[in-house]
């Protein structure tokens, strides 16, 4: 990526996708060349919805649930994404799953993974200064909007809609992610692999901060399912890793170097 010396020109796109809104951000190159690697990064989203929906009876997934694929007979992509799903299950103990209801569901992790990986097929092209990437509230930030300008993401409140709980910035960052989850948006749907039912915790948001979104959106989800206390410790635990926990009891629990990322 090249440093920008003035503001360079930007382009954005929005696209329905997985049943969300991902929207593209991207500054810098030729726009001729940005357009086409945009084009190709929204096609390879619903490629990707297409392959791993579990809404969707004929996708690879759902067949490979069903014991109607193996995973050598899927799209190299399943193979990536389930090897990445198992190290973070490994990583959480357990705490992050693919499994819902004893059914193979990587949706965890898949958003966060296309999000990353729109992101970096962006950034790649020629003169591109930075790019963001936000798949329905997970975002992968990569370089700068302009000189002297970081990227900053706001963190919606749970507990009061319209206002934010605070404003992330990647300011001294070529790369920052931010991961969202809870409840607020989409209801009690984060499972406790214990149990195999909807995790029951004092919680109702957990923002990750991660050079990565594919980890900040599993270690999102892995912590809100441990609970705050739990959830914290553990976090705290991972290396380049800061969080935001809010209780359901408007509790503000912070990992210790989130405040250098707050602005």
């Amino acid at each position: 990526m090249a440093e920008p010396t003035q503001a360079p020109a930007a382009v954005r796109h929005a696209e329905e996708v997985m049943g969300t809104v991902f929207s593209f951000d991207v500054r810098g190159g030729d726009p001729g060349a940005v357009q086409s690697a945009l084009e190709e990064a929204v096609a390879g989203l619903h490629r990707v919805d297409e392959v791993f929906s579990t809404y969707r009876d004929d996708s690879q997934v759902s067949r490979l649930a069903r014991d109607e694929l193996t995973v050598d007979d899927c799209d190299p992509d399943v193979a990536e994404v389930l090897a990445l799903a198992a190290q973070a299950e490994r990583i959480s103990e357990g705490w992050f799953s693919t499994r819902y209801e004893g059914r193979l569901d990587p949706t965890g992790i898949v958003k966060g993974w296309s999000v990353e990986r729109a992101a970096r097929r962006l950034v790649d092209v020629p003169g591109v200064t930075g790019v963001s990437v936000n798949g329905g509230g997970d975002v992968q930030l990569l370089g700068v909007p302009g000189p002297q300008r970081p990227w900053r993401v706001g963190v919606s409140d749970p507990l009061r809609p319209g206002a934010l709980a605070a404003v992330i910035s990647a300011a001294g960052l070529d790369e920052l992610a931010v991961a969202t989850s809870g409840t607020a948006e989409r209801g009690a749907h984060i499972v406790d692999p214990r149990t195999g039912r909807s995790a029951v915790t004092d919680l109702v948001a957990v923002t990750v901060v991660a050079p990565s979104v594919t980890w900040a959106d599993c270690w999102a989800t892995a912590a809100f399912a441990m609970g705050s206390r739990q959830g914290l410790r553990w976090l705290e635990s991972l290396p380049g890793v800061e969080a935001l926990l809010i209780t359901a009891g408007d509790e503000v629990r912070c990992t210790g170097g989130l405040a250098a990322r707050l602005g």
